[in-house]
């Protein structure tokens, strides 16, 4: 049978997206979902996201990493399956809706998504980098001339290597630009490579580097290799609540595949 699917973006994190309300997506078959995200025999993407219905919240997003296996949180695909539940006239520019690690809820407003992310209270500070998770676990770690940067064996080596050897991690390399402004470059796990943008790596950067006091500003400028996200967060103690990622979400192209 054939199935609809449609392709969406945010800041260059590239998403195939499947309304599989009536569940017939084979959702089980890592190889197909590989193969599908696969950019030279497959429709190219860095994972694939199933919108399907659930019982307490507007819809459910459940996420497949380009390895085929399910995944944690990603930011940019959350954002982006909002912008594709707005598409299909399931909401209204609100939703709250159900991802990996629980509710959550997000606004659209002139195009530009606002997803709300899960409190942080737990920020590990080591000489070089820090650690948190923000729906993924992340390592944030600064570095100098982050343009000729190797991000792909360096990342490699740290999201494979002590302590992250059992889940690995998403490795986050930072240079600051002013005061309120970092950009990145993120090695992704799941997909194995640098991504063009990574949204729960640019919230975790955005509170190590306010953790670190290498900024006073509660309203960050992350630029990723795809565009602009923006991170803006309160501050209690040690909780950083009320965190919110925006930046926009687009749709490229639709089809049809067999399954």
């Amino acid at each position: 049978m054939e199935q609809d699917f449609y392709k969406y973006q945010g800041t260059g994190n590239d998403f195939v997206l499947i309304d599989n309300r009536f569940k017939v997506f084979p959702k089980d078959n890592t190889t197909f979902i590989s193969q599908l995200c696969d950019r030279r025999f497959g429709i190219g993407c860095d994972g694939l996201i199933l919108l399907e219905n659930s019982e307490i919240s507007d819809f459910k997003m459940c996420y497949y990493n380009a390895d085929g296996k399910e995944g944690s949180l990603c930011g940019n695909g959350a954002r982006c399956t909002v912008a594709f539940a707005d598409f299909l006239k399931l909401i209204d520019n609100k939703t709250t809706f159900e991802a990996s690690d629980g509710m959550h809820t997000a606004i659209i407003a002139n195009e530009i998504i606002y997803l709300q992310m899960h409190d942080v209270n737990k920020i590990e500070t080591f000489d070089k980098h820090s650690f948190l998770d923000t729906g993924s676990p992340h390592h944030v770690q600064m570095v100098e001339d982050l343009k000729t940067f190797d991000v792909f064996a360096i990342g490699k080596k740290i999201r494979e290597g002590a302590p992250y050897n059992k889940t690995g991690t998403n490795v986050n390399f930072v240079e600051q630009i002013s005061n309120n402004q970092f950009a990145i470059r993120t090695y992704e796990r799941g997909v194995e490579d640098e991504t063009l943008s990574c949204g729960t790596g640019a919230t975790a950067v955005a509170i190590a580097m306010h953790k670190n006091k290498k900024t006073d500003s509660n309203n960050i400028e992350i630029k990723v290799a795809g565009g602009i996200l923006r991170v803006t967060f309160n501050v209690t103690e040690e909780l950083y609540s009320q965190v919110f990622l925006s930046g926009p979400a687009k749709q490229v192209f639709s089809g049809t595949i067999k399954i």
